[in-house]
């Protein structure tokens, strides 16, 4: 039996440890190839714990986690994604962002990827918050890595109500798999209102 949480703040302190894991066993695949560190994903997580309008989504199998998803007042995420919204005109304090839904395999298919939506959503509502946005990696369709049997996820977000928007694009930096250090990555945003048009 899943057991789905929404978390907020330092609720979710004592989930850190299993999250960092997931996150770096999920994000070593296509298309992120995501080299990180326990380390680095301590402290990425940590900042939600001083927020007290960020959500965290928790999946448990018999108390395991075995999937998550983050969200935030956009406003309080990273300045490399405001900054697309800004050059664009649109208010930062006006958006709540997803931030990345990650679920170990055995898990994928049931369902949780659009109930990672809905109750983030949920929250953003709750929050007052009317736009919620999301980004995701952009990879050439030559990659050398892109596995053969790889389907991108633009129809699932799609049938979750997003639409993409190739002018909102930023530059996020992390080591691939296959580099020696650092490197920055373009992502494009999705955005959704939710009471119709963004605003």
């Amino acid at each position: 039996m899943l057991k789905v949480q929404v978390l907020s703040g330092s609720e979710a302190e004592g989930f850190i440890p299993e999250l960092a894991r997931l996150r770096i066993e999920v994000f070593r695949e296509f298309p992120y190839l995501y080299a990180g560190s326990l380390e680095y994903e301590r402290r990425y997580l940590e900042k939600f714990l001083r927020l007290p309008e960020s959500a965290l989504v928790v999946v448990q199998d018999a108390g395991r986690v075995v999937g998550a998803s983050t969200a935030l007042p956009l406003a309080q995420a990273e300045a490399e994604f405001q900054e697309p919204f800004q050059k664009a005109g649109l208010e930062p304090a006006a958006w709540y962002y997803f931030g990345e839904s990650v679920l170990e395999r055995d898990y994928r298919g049931r369902g949780l990827g659009a109930e990672f939506f809905k109750q983030r959503e949920a929250r953003a509502r709750a929050l007052g918050y009317a736009n919620t946005t999301f980004c995701a990696v952009v990879r050439p369709e030559n990659h050398p890595l892109r596995p053969p049997d790889y389907r991108p996820l633009d129809a699932f977000w799609e049938r979750q109500g997003y639409r993409k928007r190739p002018d909102l694009l930023a530059h996020f930096s992390w080591q691939d798999l296959d580099e020696a250090q650092d490197s920055p990555k373009p992502m494009v945003f999705w955005v959704k209102g939710l009471e119709g048009d963004e605003r």
